[in-house]
């Protein structure tokens, strides 16, 4: 039986505007610059602002790896587009609901501490039973550590929890410390698994 559902947040329930953000902030000295940038950029400054290793400021200044000549990030425009592009997923907020009194609902998301923010903006402790990103746990999926504290923190067995996520190596992470997982790609096809798990009616 399952007694709660654990969902990934970006591009699950809310629609992540982080790609239109990155090309807003994003300056190069040339446009054909643009083509570089992947191999410039520092891949360790995201995973350490997800899980709280460094603030919104440091992730700024690191973004470019030292040394990368004519290119600059601009956190003031990456945070005014970030802001207004976050969305409910077409559907999603009305299953979440429907799942009031039917099962404990809890996020459970890789993200830095912008969760916060979104947190407020949505309303997500209505929604929710409780918000667990990697900024409060201090680990990202899909390492094991995340689940195994995000399952201390709701109290709940994992055989008794589904997983929601839009990325199938998370759910894979879940399923095997004994989660049931779903790979979502839309509301539809997480309203279908949901009434085979008996939560939802037909």
């Amino acid at each position: 039986m399952v007694r709660a559902v654990c969902f990934d947040l970006m591009d699950t329930v809310l629609y992540d505007p982080y790609r239109e953000a990155l090309a807003a902030a994003i300056r190069s000295a040339a446009p054909a610059a643009r083509a570089e940038i992947a191999k410039h950029r520092d891949p360790t400054c995201w995973p350490a602002f997800e899980i709280g290793e460094i603030d919104e400021a440091e992730f700024a200044r690191r973004f470019f790896r030292e040394g990368a000549e004519g290119f600059s990030f601009d956190l003031g425009a990456f945070n005014r587009v970030r802001r207004a592009g976050y969305r409910f997923l077409p559907g999603v907020r009305e299953i979440v609901a429907s799942l009031e009194g039917r099962a404990l609902r809890f996020v459970a998301s890789n993200y830095p501490v912008w969760v916060e923010e979104v947190r407020e903006a949505f309303a997500l402790d209505v929604l929710f039973e409780g918000v667990y990103s990697s900024h409060h746990l201090g680990v990202r999926k899909p390492a094991r550590e995340f689940f195994d504290r995000l399952m201390t923190r709701i109290g709940v067995g994992a055989g008794e929890c589904l997983f929601v996520d839009d990325r199938a190596e998370n759910c894979e992470a879940a399923a095997a410390i004994g989660m049931r997982a779903h790979v979502f790609d839309g509301a539809a096809g997480l309203r279908a698994r949901l009434v085979g798990e008996g939560l939802l009616g037909a």
